[in-house]
């Protein structure tokens, strides 16, 4: 049940069924303005967190969170991982970009961005 079969193609989908703007998703996800509509575009590859950047704007649910992640080409969310597991347990919680931050953070692990 993956009818997208690029990121782009993806996100947009999201976009149309959650009715956001892409613009806001791209500053929500504090990313640069040109690099975030290449990303949309399908004209630039990000990287894993980039994409979890994008996740966390679009406040996506763990399921749409790996199928954006498999669509970028990058590993999924893995509970085996300290760092995944603490943005999982954000993304079940609905948290921020700034909370999953915070609490990347406090454990010492590295930020999304």
């Amino acid at each position: 049940d993956f009818p997208a079969t690029t990121l782009s193609a993806y996100l947009q989908q999201l976009l149309d069924e959650k009715g956001l703007a892409r613009s806001r998703v791209v500053r929500m996800a504090d990313l640069n303005e040109t690099f975030g509509y290449q990303i949309f575009t399908g004209a630039r590859n990000p990287s894993r967190d980039k994409v979890l950047q994008i996740a966390f704007a679009m406040a996506l649910t763990l399921r749409e969170t790996n199928r954006a992640l498999t669509a970028a080409g990058v590993s999924n969310l893995n509970c085996k991982s300290r760092r995944d597991a603490i943005i999982i347990f954000c993304i079940d919680r609905g948290c921020s970009l700034q909370k999953v931050n915070e609490e990347l953070y406090r454990f010492g692990e590295k930020t999304v961005c």
